[in-house]
């Protein structure tokens, strides 16, 4: 082999590690974002499932306040403080805490 081919030889070697060098950073830096797109996509499915929960809890108690009086009348006593006419309410003095 003769210097030229040597030489080009090496060039192409040396460009070939740079390369593979050049994708293993991109392969690592994309790995790393993958891996946090789906810590964050873990994160805001549990928010979700959270708050469908929530959701239907929240339509469990209005559909209650439309069809159960009861319900309402005692949330307007406990919540509002709400009396019947005629009602008397006697109020005593809370004890300190001990």
């Amino acid at each position: 082999m003769d210097a030229r081919a040597l030489s080009r030889r090496r060039l192409g070697i040396a460009a070939g590690v740079l390369l593979a060098a050049s994708l293993a950073g991109f392969g690592v830096r994309e790995s790393i974002r993958v891996w946090q797109l789906r810590q964050e996509l873990s994160a805001l499915e549990a928010d979700v499932s959270t708050l469908a929960e929530k959701q239907k809890t929240l339509e469990a108690i209005a559909e209650r306040l439309r069809s159960d009086p009861a319900y309402l009348e005692k949330l307007a006593r406990e919540e509002m403080g709400m009396v019947r006419e005629g009602e008397t309410v006697l109020k005593f003095p809370s004890q300190p805490n001990r």
